[in-house]
């Protein structure tokens, strides 16, 4: 879809005014001077392509285009203000292509009726207060107010581009829709619909029926998903206000779709801001997610990222401020990015299935697999000795800056976890049945920063096949929220000293600064200088709190503590 050729051309914002031809609208009648343009009563019919330009008021009427030319008409919106109680009060039924101009600082509003009479009982078209059955742009530095009170408000069953203009929707059903593409940039869209904000719909073709979005503002409160596209989603730059299903505090029905973004096949992400509050997930892609760039605030009643197949994000500022999990896929790629995640569920899950594939067992239910069992102090935590897992769930971290807090399980991956690099921060459970680390068939860490602190019931650490050493410590008791955690070298030098945001029991820990046969203390309590971000304190000086215990690495895996399930 991505690659696919519109109907967008430089000639379509090239206006001929020497030949522009003037449609006056006086209430209940039209006056046109020109063999292009038949009146009939309330009703104008545009015969030839041409440029035509429209102004007043239609009480109860319309504007048809149906010429058989192949150029395109245009059609200048001038302070138009056209209402039909009984259908589309602007109705293109055939046309090569037509461009419709919002005239600069004119205000332009077009209001259908609740109940349509067609000529043909067996027809169902038009359906929408602007619709066009050819090619569609609008552009302009005027404004356009669009009451769909029958269905849609904006609908083309070829493309629509929409390249400017300040762009308002109120419809009953969906606000605007391109079946082939929809395209937007350089245009300030609001949409209030009851059924989806902005929506493409070709399912015969795969390489149409997505929406392109490239620059502008978008501000939508939807019902059914803010923005939806049969294929793909690709979004350059923008700014995104989304509201769908009446956002992450409402209960749905579980056959409906309240998404913030959704693409069928493919979501890409190359940019913009972007403020989400949706009762389904805030982005969903039935194939795969791409996040290049961008700044995200998400809230979401069920997932901030969901991808049933794959989910990679290479960089950007992304804050899931609440969600039932956080980011799931069947296959999770972190190459970069500032990444913040509070969900009720996982935080990050790696798991099949698709849609609510997330709520469907309920807290704590996603992970599945045999723990690893063994234990006693100074012990090697048993666990796979070979990385040779060949399923289909992975999660790969190779960079980024990554916090967690989770409810649930922190990480929960059904399958193998690599790390490169990067960091990583899970403030986890603090109930027995989850885990701040959870995942069924390795966890080969090779470099990077990886701190989870949760509880102790199902608590994990990177696996033997890792090539960076990691400690998995089980405290005798409950550590209270904020209590440091420090750990430092026999030589005095800081290893680790975390505060974590919850109550805990457990901590698994791996940096490439945990040595082999050197000997660590680790220290309870106490206080630091050093400034705390996300629990963890840095630069700072260590006033000693209890020395816990210390350890000597002797392996790649070292445990502490109690046995573990």
């Amino acid at each position: 879809a991505a690659n696919s050729a519109t109907h967008d051309d430089a000639e379509d914002y090239v206006l001929d005014d020497a030949q522009t031809v003037q449609i006056t609208l006086n209430g209940s009648t039209i006056t046109a001077d020109n063999p292009g343009v038949t009146v009939d009563g309330s009703t104008a019919t545009i015969t030839a392509a041409g440029t035509y330009s429209l102004s007043g008021s239609l009480t109860d009427g319309q504007i048809i285009v149906d010429t058989a030319d192949e150029a395109t008409v245009h059609l200048i919106l001038n302070g138009a203000d056209m209402t039909n109680s009984t259908g589309a009060p602007l109705y293109i039924a055939n046309a090569e292509e037509v461009v419709i101009v919002l005239a600069d600082n004119s205000q332009n509003s077009l209001t259908d009726g609740s109940a349509y009479v067609f000529a043909d009982p067996e027809e169902d078209e038009p359906n929408a207060a602007l619709f066009s059955k050819a090619d569609l742009t609008i552009y302009g530095n005027g404004s356009l107010t669009v009451t769909g009170n029958y269905n849609d408000g904006i609908a083309s069953k070829d493309g629509l581009v929409i390249a400017g203009g300040t762009i308002t929707v109120n419809a009953i059903d969906d606000g605007i829709r391109g079946k082939d593409y929809l395209i937007v940039k350089d245009a300030n869209i609001t949409v209030t619909a009851q059924g989806d904000g902005l929506k493409a719909d070709n399912e015969e073709d795969a390489t149409l029926g997505y929406i392109a979005i490239e620059s502008g503002m978008v501000t939508i409160t939807a019902v059914g998903d803010a923005i939806q596209a049969q294929t793909d989603v690709l979004i350059t730059d923008g700014q995104f206000n989304l509201q769908s299903g009446g956002g992450s505090s409402s209960v749905i029905d579980e056959t409906a779709s309240a998404k913030g973004i959704k693409g069928v096949v493919n979501v890409n992400i190359d940019g913009g801001t972007f403020t989400i509050n949706s009762a389904d997930d805030a982005i969903h892609s039935n194939g795969s997610i791409v996040v290049n760039n961008g700044t995200f605030a998400l809230t979401s009643g069920d997932d901030g990222l969901h991808a049933d197949a794959t989910l990679t994000i290479n960089d950007g500022d992304i804050q899931i401020i609440d969600s039932y999990e956080g980011i799931e896929s069947a296959v999770i790629t972190i190459n970069g990015g500032n990444i913040h995640v509070t969900s009720s569920d996982d935080g990050l899950n790696v798991a099949g299935g698709n849609d609510a594939s997330g709520t469907n067992m309920g807290p704590g239910f996603g992970g599945g697999g045999q723990r690893p069992r063994g234990g006693g102090p100074g012990q090697t935590m048993v666990s796979q000795d070979t990385f040779n897992y060949t399923g289909s769930y992975y999660l790969y971290i190779n960079g980024g800056y990554i916090v967690v807090d989770a409810a649930g399980d922190g990480v929960d991956v059904n399958g193998a976890i690599e790390m490169t690099d990067g960091v990583v921060l899970v403030n986890g459970p603090t109930e027995q049945m989850n885990g701040a680390l959870d995942y069924d068939a390795g966890f080969k860490i090779t470099g990077g920063l990886f701190v989870a602190a949760g509880s102790a019931g199902m608590a994990q650490a990177p696996g033997a096949a890792s090539t960076q050493n990691s400690l998995l410590l089980n405290f005798n008791g409950t550590g209270a929220a904020g209590t440091l955690i420090h750990i430092q070298s026999s030589d005095g030098t800081e290893i680790l000293t975390f505060a974590p945001t919850k109550q805990f029991q457990s901590i698994a820990f791996s940096s490439p600064e945990l040595v082999s046969g050197e000997t660590y203390n680790v220290y309870v309590g106490g206080s630091s200088t050093g400034a705390a971000t996300d629990g963890l304190v840095q630069d700072g000086t260590y006033t000693p709190g209890d020395l816990y215990t210390n350890f000597t690495v002797s392996s790649v895996v070292t445990q502490i503590g109690g046995n573990i399930r």
